[in-house]
């Protein structure tokens, strides 16, 4: 019998982490193909405007975090980030019966990691996509921010898996 368990238990982190490790994937991606797309085809300082008083499209350097606060800190941010993300994957690795962790989990690591890949290439991360009255933002950022919303709601209201579709 504890043979039958350790072996499901085992079966649940797999397909948790490899759930989560799409997510990431999925989102590095995006992040690094729309960064290139507006690297190549709008200016630093330049912006398009797609929908008038609602969405630009603009090409700024960020060498901070979120909203470019801390920036210049440099290397010093990296510490509570990544203790945060290993924690989140440890809780995971824990938990993998957890429903939907294997999501916010995915979109908080890969936005972070795809951030990270700009800024170890270039010292900074393009930000591109802007709202009125709110600074600048890019595809990871809202892969951040969704997803420790999407982590809220699951510790708040996610419970072990009922089913093999969670």
């Amino acid at each position: 019998m504890v043979a039958v368990s350790l072996t499901t238990a085992a079966r649940s982190r797999r397909i948790a982490l490899a759930r989560a490790a799409g997510v990431v994937a999925a989102v590095i991606a995006v992040d690094q193909l729309t960064k290139h797309t507006i690297g190549t085809s709008i200016a630093p300082g330049h912006a398009r405007t797609l929908v008038p008083g609602v969405l630009t499209l603009v090409y700024e350097r960020n060498t901070g975090v979120a909203f470019s606060a801390l920036s210049g800190t440099g290397a010093l941010v990296y510490v509570p980030i990544a203790a945060a993300l290993t924690a989140l994957v440890g809780l995971l690795a824990l938990r993998p019966a957890r429903r939907w962790l294997w999501l916010p989990t995915g979109m908080l690591v890969g936005g972070a990691l795809s951030n990270l890949i700009d800024r170890v290439a270039s010292g900074s991360v393009i930000d591109f996509i802007k709202l009125p009255d709110w600074p600048a933002f890019n595809f990871a950022d809202i892969s951040i921010t969704v997803g420790a919303v999407v982590l809220a709601l699951v510790v708040e209201f996610g419970g072990r898996r009922r089913d093999r579709d969670g």
